[in-house]
């Protein structure tokens, strides 16, 4: 059985940076209505990088949570972004590696009931070192 939910009414309340939230109006199934509360985030990317049994994360600061955590080396898709490319590109900024193999190890939604991104997860190998390049008001220890 496939299950729905149609869209009747919806109206953007924020437009950020990086998100954008709406409140949308929709029909279920079985003909009542509901409100959703969507946040629309252009994607993003994770790598999962191994080499001689050890695995790369970094320690990042994160303002919702409060406290530092410990990641594996993620960012956001810009605008068209290829995500391999994207992949690679946060791996060398975040940790200063590179990667002879980058592997599409499949895709999530980390938060479907709310959160419309799509994050790709990669496994790299074959590293080599270089230097980290942060973004600016990027401060994290790999």
């Amino acid at each position: 059985m496939s299950h729905f939910e149609k869209k009747l009414s919806g109206k953007r309340v924020f437009e950020g940076r990086i998100i954008s939230v709406d409140h949308d109006e929709v029909l279920l199934e079985d003909g009542s209505l509901a409100m959703r509360e969507v946040v629309t985030h252009p994607g993003g990317v994770a790598v999962l990088a191994v080499e001689n049994g050890y695995a790369y994360f970094v320690r990042q600061f994160r303002y919702c949570f409060g406290k530092e955590l410990l990641e594996i080396p993620a960012g956001k898709l810009e605008p068209g972004e290829d995500p391999e490319k994207a992949a690679r590109r946060e791996l060398m900024e975040e940790t200063g590696l590179s990667c002879k193999r980058l592997e599409l190890l499949g895709c999530i939604f980390p938060s479907p009931g709310v959160y419309a991104e799509k994050l790709y997860l990669y496994f790299a190998s074959g590293l080599e070192k270089g230097e980290a390049m942060p973004d600016e008001g990027e401060f994290l220890t790999a």
